[in-house]
């Protein structure tokens, strides 16, 4: 964590209210979870067999993370390198409940966005298009708010966490198109753009950057189109926030539909995702999981293929002939 994120982090007891202040704490606790290896891989070319022969056994559902979008150039939270080691993401309490830390959160956001903008889709996004489009999987559910799978045309994906195309006010309920929203900051903050050097480390898997305090003072909010309200926020979910019933829904209904679930890339330390892999498991469909590190659900799934997950993802495509 960088020292302007310590600085600005909301201590435990400052929210008046304690029910925010316990669901801020939970945030913290979910942010900060480790996962560590427990349990032996399964061997690389009889996980290649396991997957191969799950998909050839029914659709299955693919479930997402940040290791999908590494070789995108977005970095992810928890591998040994990743954004959590210097920088810990703001909690939906905090952007609630203190201006200080929305103000914090647009001037970032403003810098960091343009450039989640002109990432693009990688192989393993269309690898699973392939997928899709052989029926060998059903949609993609994914954590990610970078809109990639989109890109890269997947028909039938849920963006559990939201994917940063609108912004909402949280009074009225307006809704507004980000890159409308963004033409309106740019018009209120002539040059500010300019005046950042941007380098590549200082950007945050969620779409905002790292600022110095001083350039996080001089960013000018803009309000509501509708209302006039400043407490507008981007239509992600933050940790200590829910997942809205209909993105809920959307997942159970490609999780009945499914033979399987395949997670890529994911630890799946956040419970949004994690309850995916349980759901499946209490309906004994198999679970089969493709990531570089460690996973919450690694000691209960069927396969546990431990490698780089483009690479994973071509060799999947070639075993299916596709």
């Amino acid at each position: 964590m960088t020292s302007s994120d310590i600085s600005a982090a909301v201590p435990d007891g400052q929210f008046p209210d304690p029910a925010i202040n316990e669901a801020h704490r939970s945030a913290l606790r979910s942010i900060a979870r480790v996962v560590e290896e427990t349990v032996e891989p399964t061997p690389p070319a009889q996980a290649l067999a396991q997957i191969k022969a799950q998909l050839d056994k029914g659709p299955a559902l693919a479930l997402t993370g940040a290791g999908v979008s590494t070789d995108s150039g977005i970095p992810d939270y928890r591998s040994p390198h990743g954004r959590l080691t210097q920088h810990r993401p703001m909690t939906y309490q905090e952007f609630l409940h203190d201006p200080a830390a929305s103000q914090r959160y647009w001037a970032r956001a403003f810098v960091g966005w343009r450039r989640m903008t002109g990432m693009k889709p990688n192989r393993t996004h269309f690898a699973l298009v392939e997928l899709e489009k052989a029926g060998f999987i059903n949609g993609v559910v994914t954590q990610n708010v970078d809109g990639l799978h989109r890109d890269a045309g997947t028909k039938n994906v849920v963006h559990l966490h939201g994917d940063m195309q609108s912004v909402v006010c949280l009074d009225c309920g307006t809704s507004e198109d980000r890159r409308h929203f963004d033409e309106r900051l740019s018009i209120a903050n002539p040059h500010y753009l300019a005046s950042i050097e941007l380098r590549p480390q200082m950007i945050n898997p969620d779409g905002d950057v790292s600022l110095a305090d001083v350039d996080i003072a001089r960013f000018r909010m803009i309000p509501c189109l509708n209302c006039g309200s400043l407490r507008l926020k981007p239509d992600v979910v933050y940790f200590g926030e829910n997942v809205p019933p209909a993105r809920k829904e959307a997942t159970e209904q490609l999780l009945n539909d499914a033979a399987s679930v395949l997670v890529a890339g994911s630890s799946l330390a956040v419970m949004s995702g994690y309850r995916i892999v349980l759901d499946a498991l209490k309906q004994g469909k198999p679970v089969a999981v493709i990531n570089g590190g460690p996973g919450r659900a690694d000691q209960k799934v069927d396969t546990l293929w431990r490698t780089r997950v483009a690479p994973a993802f071509d060799e999947l495509l070639d075993a299916l002939d596709l």
